[in-house]
């Protein structure tokens, strides 16, 4: 097992220091001593992925200029391509290039999943990568029945994830059509 808890990616100095003044630090503490939070997809994880058709993706510039992107696709397009690597094809949109630009630059990503139906919402922290020359992969993560075109590929290495509580979620039903 690795020396330092996964929840490091999220829990710095900083916000272990207001978990501490807030009364929460103890339970987080107990967490981190079994490791922290998930860092490989589990059958659970990939039934949601399974069903997905949108998610947020956040970045940030080298200088650390966050910047989220919602995603969105037919269900399932970000693809599970084994225990630690999530990708998925990167349709055509506004043609502005922030997450690729910054992905150059930064390869520190966030995933913010929602399945609003199940008031279910996944975190996920890794590494992400753009892949603009591989036809293999695109064509692997691309749906022939979805009417956008795949500009490029993006690669997502987990380094941890974990889920949040159902409070404050509002149950959205998709309307037909």
């Amino acid at each position: 097992m690795d020396a330092r808890p996964t929840t490091d990616v999220a829990f710095t100095k900083s916000v272990k220091a207001l978990q501490t003044r807030a009364g929460s630090r103890d339970a987080y503490a107990r967490l981190e001593a079994t490791g922290g939070w998930q860092d490989r997809v589990t059958p659970k994880l990939a039934e949601m992925l399974a069903g997905l058709d949108s998610f947020f993706l956040a970045t940030a510039s080298a200088a650390g200029r966050p910047y989220v992107q919602h995603r969105g696709g037919p269900p399932g397009f970000l693809r599970v391509l084994d225990a630690r690597t999530l990708a998925f094809a990167d349709f055509s949109g506004n043609r502005q290039y922030i997450s690729a630009g910054n992905l150059a630059e930064n390869d520190q990503a966030f995933l913010f999943l929602m399945d609003w139906s199940a008031r279910r919402r996944i975190k996920v922290w890794g590494r992400a990568r753009v892949v603009d020359d591989d036809p293999v992969l695109l064509a692997r993560l691309s749906d022939p029945s979805y009417d956008a075109e795949p500009e490029r590929a993006i690669v997502f290495t987990i380094e941890a994830w974990d889920t949040n509580c159902r409070q404050h979620i509002p149950r959205l039903v998709r309307a037909a059509g």
